[in-house]
Parts: structure tokens; sequence; C-alpha cells
């Protein structure tokens, strides 16, 4: 039932891999990517509108971000932004929020993701989402959501499915083998080659039972921790028992810490236009382009003799470019870049960007 469902955005990350448009102080999930008036986090909720309601909307953040969360999602709870008080990773952030849902929801069903990916069919995207939802209602399973690839990408990480191991409630579920690290160009060109490897997209969907008894099963210093503050939960005591003792935990993923070693862990294969618009190469990938393979983004841009660039200048300005091939134009407020797509991943030696 959509009054059970709850929706955990992770949305700490403090990288700048859109520098200039991204920094420190507003990381990419509350830049307006796409050029359309709306940020990546408030494209992550609104996908997921049919599926639950405002007031089970929860945001763990790090606590530098907290107005910002506040100023970008008005209608949720402001007590469901939840602030780390340091970088533990994912596992602690997802302890955290699955033990204070927990206090207040002991049958709620939980979809965990990013706060900074690309769907580009939210259609499809929903449907899967339902589906996963009705299969760990009233389960032990855990279910990630595995991406069909379409290339042999290096960056992701990948999940081993057993397609031979269909489950018996639902035969687009099947059970995980294996978590792969990111490969090499040679290892994800075997992968892809097969039909059983997909990339993790790092969504989860699971019972707050069944997560919480995993915690207590495999990583029990940390469930103790969170256990030992249920009195505080939803107080005005929260924050500081949080601040207290937050930093005690591993800095460990949740991959780490339970997906590789929980044995009800299953996938569902999806393809609903997903990226993790990790680079300016793949925001060029994913956006609308003219014909010469351009993507321009931003209210006045004229391109000459320019091929296969992306063009990011939404501040009101005319801006005039000739004679590129692919690269990156990019600008925010006093800074601006002009770099090859193909070095992109040098940017951070050249500009300072952390």
């Amino acid at each position: 039932m959509k009054r059970n469902n709850h929706l955990v955005i992770m949305a700490g990350g403090v990288g700048s891999r859109f520098w200039p448009m991204s920094t420190a102080d507003k990381p990419k999930q509350f830049i307006d990517v796409l050029g359309i008036g709306r940020s990546l986090l408030q494209l992550t909720v609104e996908r997921f509108a049919p599926i639950v309601n405002q007031s089970n909307i929860w945001v763990v953040t790090n606590k530098n971000y907290s107005e910002l969360v506040a100023q970008q999602l008005p209608d949720i709870p402001h007590d469901h932004i939840l602030c780390e008080p340091c970088r533990r990773n994912t596992a602690p952030c997802i302890a955290y929020v699955s033990w204070r849902i927990k206090s207040m929801d002991a049958d709620a069903n939980i979809i965990v993701t990013p706060s900074d990916h690309l769907v580009l069919n939210t259609m499809e995207f929903q449907k899967v989402v339902k589906e996963c939802l009705g299969f760990t209602a009233d389960s032990d399973a855990i279910v990630t959501i595995g991406i069909k690839p379409n290339r042999p990408e290096t960056g992701y990480g990948y999940i081993e499915a057993n397609m031979s191991a269909q489950s018996l409630r639902n035969k687009e579920i099947f059970r995980v083998d294996s978590f792969r690290e990111k490969p090499d160009l040679a290892t994800a060109t075997k992968y892809i080659a097969k039909n059983n490897y997909f990339w993790n997209a790092g969504i989860f969907v699971w019972n707050v039972r069944t997560i919480v008894n995993a915690f207590r099963i495999y990583q029990p210093t940390m469930a103790k921790i969170f256990e030992s503050m249920l009195h505080v939960y939803g107080t005005a005591q929260e924050q500081e028992a949080i601040d207290k003792n937050f930093p005690e935990c591993e800095n460990i993923s949740v991959d780490y810490a339970i997906m590789e070693k929980a044995e009800e862990i299953f996938v569902r294969p999806a393809d609903f236009g997903w990226s993790d618009l990790g680079t300016w190469g793949s925001l060029h990938q994913q956006s609308k382009k003219d014909l010469y393979g351009n993507a321009c983004i931003g209210p006045d841009i004229s391109t000459f003799e320019t091929t296969n660039s992306i063009i990011h200048t939404m501040q009101e300005r005319k801006v005039v470019v000739q004679g590129l091939d692919g690269y990156i134009v990019a600008e925010n407020n006093d800074t601006l870049l002009i770099c090859k797509l193909s070095e992109e991943q040098r940017i951070k030696q050249f500009s300072g960007a952390q």
C-alpha cells in the first residue's frame, strides 16, 4: 500500500564533477543540470510521486546542505531531512534512516535511491519500482535494480544474475550470483557479451524489518549504535545523539556491508534510460543534440562550425561558439571552462576542483 511505501534519497555527496557548474558548496544534486528549471534532486522526487506520499519521503544529507534540501523540497516534512555530521559512506547513512523509519512505521517498505541520477523513461521506471515493492512487502528479500548495459562501461559496478533462478513470484526478478567492482575495458567487454551482467545503479528496495535484521546479522556493531538511540528518534535530542554517535560508525558502503553478505538478494533487470551523470561526457550523451552532435543547454546559444560539443551556459547572456569539435564550454558565476571532452578527467588537476 502507498501509505507504507517510503522513499529514502541519499543526497550527501560533496563532489564537483560538473565543475564549474557544481561546487563543494552546491554539488550536482542541487543543480539544474539539464536546463529545465529543476534540480536533479527535485526530478528524483517527481518520478516517485505516484508511488510514495510526500509525508513518507526522507532525505539523508550533509549538515551543510540541509537548508538547500529544505528550499528545494518544501513539501516534505522538515524532520525528514536527516543530517549526517560527517561522511561515512552509504551503510551508516542507510542504517540511520532505516532505524528512524522503523521507529514510526514497522511495516515500512523502502526504496533507497541516489539523488543525482537521470531517468528518461519515467513510466517504465515506476513500473519496475512498483514490481520490486510488491516483491519485498511481505518477504525478507532485498532487491536491487540492474540496468541492462548498452556498452562496455568501466565506470560502473556490475551485478551478475543467475538467469536460471527466476523468482516464483515474479519472473522478471532473479537471484544475484555476485557483485563485481568497476572492471577494466577487457573485462567489461566480456560482461556485456553475456546476458546476465547488469550495471549497478545503487537503487535498493526492501522491507524495513529485512534491512534492520541484515544490519544486526552482518554489521552488529553499527546496528547497536542506531539501536541505542531508539528513545531519541523523532525528538529534539535526535541530532545531538547522531552528532555524537554517527562518527563511531565504520566508513563502509552498503554493498560491502550488506549486499555481498546477505543471502536473499535479487535483481530486477531494467532499461529506462538511466545514467548516473558522472561526467560532462555522460551529460552530452544523454542530452538532446542538434544535427552536428552539439548539446546546447542555456537560453541564448549559437554555434558555427562546431561539432560533438556540450555548451552549458544558463546565465542570461548571449554565447557564440565557433570552430570547436568535442569540447565542453561551461560557465558559472565568474568561472568559464573550455576543455576537450576527452580530457575532462584532468579538470581537477588544473582547476582546483575537489
